[in-house]
């Protein structure tokens, strides 16, 4: 299975894959995510170590499940042959209505067929007043015309 663009990546292929992946991350949907990793990708996410696609989908429903009304834009930071250095922020809920904004760089490393093989997120969360929030778009993919995090000052 093929997941293009392949590496080693130019700088316009590394933009394409990082979009790829925040449209993915904007469906909310876990299966369609994990389709992206290896099955026997290894992730870090914050403190939590997951290994391969059914812990993928386990993690990622979890995610889904406490951070509600989750709106993500990913940026990419630093390209090299198959390691891509992206910078994110995405705005979400808990279930009491309180807004957050998390912010997090993440590491990715694919194989030959563009799956991503390893991922490690740091990411930090920051309460939010409501009329802050800057990520408005549809459920779903972010809109072309909506800024991304260097033009919204993030």
């Amino acid at each position: 299975m093929s997941r293009p663009p392949l590496p080693p990546f130019t700088r316009e292929t590394a933009v394409q894959k990082v979009r790829l992946a925040e449209d993915a991350w904007n469906t909310r949907d876990p299966e369609k995510v994990a389709g992206a990793y290896t099955a026997d990708s290894r992730w870090r996410n914050r403190s939590e170590f997951v290994t391969g696609r059914d812990e993928i989908v386990a993690f990622l429903t979890r995610k889904w499940q406490r951070e509600l009304d989750y709106r993500l834009i990913k940026e990419l930071w630093a390209a090299e042959s198959d390691h891509l250095a992206v910078r994110f922020a995405y705005e979400w809920r808990d279930g009491s209505g309180s807004w957050f904004r998390s912010y997090g760089n993440e590491n990715w490393e694919f194989d030959d067929e563009g799956l991503m093989r390893r991922r490690h997120a740091s990411i930090n969360d920051v309460p939010l007043a409501e009329e802050d929030r800057l990520f408005h778009w549809p459920r779903g993919r972010r809109p072309d015309d909506h800024p991304g995090l260097t033009d919204l000052g993030l």
